[in-house]
């Protein structure tokens, strides 16, 4: 699932609650660096690139990047998009017969012929109406003994439900209301971008403007930033309005109007060309910057990797995912040459477990090494059961080619964690920078974001990198590779199984000599 995660609810801007702020990187592509040259907690990607790689043949690699839209033409990143090469665009013939029309520079899987989409549901949404086809015109009294558990839970799950669209819907006019009668104290204020003080001498001429200001007072003394604390609660409004109007909204079914495209009958042969999508699409768009922006053009930012061509695969939604849509994209990859999948989302596994351990084991089959985010609620893996299960004694071998991602900070002290990313001593593998990390995004532009969402990208261009150079490399080997070469971090020990942040320059030195 992919959704605009934001620090604070709607409630929040209304009640005070500090707005995080977000860390300045000290260089332009930082986590390329190395920790005792340049002074950051970087991977030493230039470092191998001038003393390691330079005028070393190699092969070119594809990774995939399963996720939502990626924007192909942005300037730093159309020269690295893959292009297939047995399809001739827009003839709208499936000129490879390889089951996908005019699929160019890869496929969407959130989608008709006829079009795409971009919102998905959330759950409980998919669970009720489950429920609803078996108990929607019952009550308790037509319902089977043994099947009165399932009907009270799928009762509680529509009351809960909305609980919480009741809740989002206060936020959201409470919201509105405040920046309301904000934009009518600014006007008074004469002034649009005050700061503290200009709050602090603004002469209330009622009661609600003397509480709005005393609250600005407040807020803006954790947050003196006023323009960039206004826009997080307008954007966490609108989060919340996506919520109502299509995350938790029972009546939306954005597969409804072309179900016939989904049917069993046409297996994974579904969806359309178009990998960029219907809205600008910020997050994929971003990891791929990430992964192999042009190191050779003078502008923007640089990629990890130097030549690798990045296959998009648009089966992410906004809410979400389906796990056939993630099976196919992983199969669809696996069949045209990608050799890394990078997943800046989590397999949950949870509505078609059979499909994706079936794609997952074909991938692997074909020498896919997979990178996956550990996800960004600042939780203990290994309490929870997760895909791939890494719980010791529950391994089936497939953790051998997956990678999965923490994210790190600047320096090799406690900021080396990033108290937003997932660990796990057991279930997640290391660390990557992941904070403020100034990557692409739609429109020609650039932008800091801060995930793991950030930090697995730069391992899939590691990755990318160690099977240009030593392209008979296997899988399983990359990754024993990565593991074997981290940076060892204190505030890491506990938190992945390596204890520590990936390293481009003793990777590489350790492939060259790998047998």
């Amino acid at each position: 699932m992919i959704k605009r995660t934001l620090i604070s609810a709607a409630i929040m801007l209304l009640s005070g609650v500090a707005f995080g702020q977000m860390p300045v990187a000290p260089k332009p592509d930082w986590q390329l660096l190395d920790l005792q040259t340049d002074g950051v907690f970087g991977i030493s990607m230039e470092k191998a690139y001038a003393e390691l790689l330079k005028g070393k043949p190699h092969q070119r690699v594809i990774v995939a990047v399963i996720d939502g839209g990626i924007d192909i033409n942005h300037p730093d990143l159309k020269n690295v998009i893959w292009t297939n090469p047995g399809e001739i665009p827009a003839n709208r013939k499936d000129d490879d017969h390889n089951g996908y029309i005019d699929d160019v520079h890869g496929w969407n899987f959130l989608g008709s012929p006829q079009e795409s989409y971009e919102y998905d549901n959330d759950e409980p949404i998919p669970t009720i109406r489950n429920y609803q086809a078996r108990y929607g015109n019952l009550d308790s009294t037509q319902v089977a003994k043994n099947d009165l558990p399932e009907y009270r839970k799928y009762l509680a799950l529509k009351a809960d439900l909305q609980t919480k669209l009741g809740i989002l819907n206060a936020e959201i006019a409470g919201t509105k209301q405040f920046l309301q009668d904000l934009g009518t104290a600014l006007k008074k204020m004469g002034n649009v971008h005050p700061s503290v003080t200009d709050f602090e001498k603004f002469i209330p001429a009622n009661a609600p403007e003397k509480h709005l200001r005393d609250f600005m007072i407040s807020a803006l003394q954790r947050n003196p930033d006023f323009d960039s604390y206004v826009a997080r609660g307008k954007a966490k409004m609108e989060d919340d309005e996506l919520d109502v109007r299509y995350h938790l909204n029972m009546d939306y079914q954005p597969r409804a109007k072309y179900a016939e495209e989904y049917a069993p009958s046409k297996g994974r042969f579904y969806g359309n060309a178009d990998v960029v999508g219907p809205v600008p699409p910020l997050h994929a768009t971003h990891v791929t910057g990430i992964i192999a922006a042009d190191r050779t053009n003078n502008i923007g930012i640089k990629g990890v990797a130097d030549d690798v061509r990045i296959m998009p695969l648009r089966a992410i939604p906004d809410g979400g995912g389906r796990d056939i849509d993630e099976a196919n994209a992983i199969r669809y990859a696996a069949d045209n040459g990608a050799r890394v999948i990078n997943m800046s989302f989590g397999l949950s596994v949870a509505n078609d477990r059979e499909a994706l351990v079936a794609a997952v084991n074909y991938a692997l089959a074909k020498g896919v090494l997979f990178i996956q985010a550990a996800g960004n609620g600042g939780d203990n893996l290994d309490e929870a059961i997760s895909y791939p299960d890494r719980r010791p004694g529950q391994e089936t071998g497939i953790e051998k080619c997956f990678i999965k991602v923490g994210a790190s900070g600047f320096t090799n002290d406690e900021q080396a964690f990033a108290p937003f990313s997932n660990y796990g001593a057991h279930s997640v593998d290391v660390f990557a920078p992941g904070v403020a990390i100034t990557s692409t995004i739609p429109d020609n532009k650039y932008e800091a974001h801060s995930g793991t969402s950030m930090a697995a990208p730069v391992v899939a261009g590691l990755a990318g990198v160690i099977m240009e150079y030593y392209p008979k490399l296997t899988a399983a080997q990359v990754k024993e590779i990565i593991m074997q070469t981290v940076v060892k971090a204190a505030a890491l020990k506990d938190k992945c199984v390596s204890g520590g942040v990936v390293n481009a320059y003793a990777a590489l030195k350790l492939a060259a000599v790998y047998k």
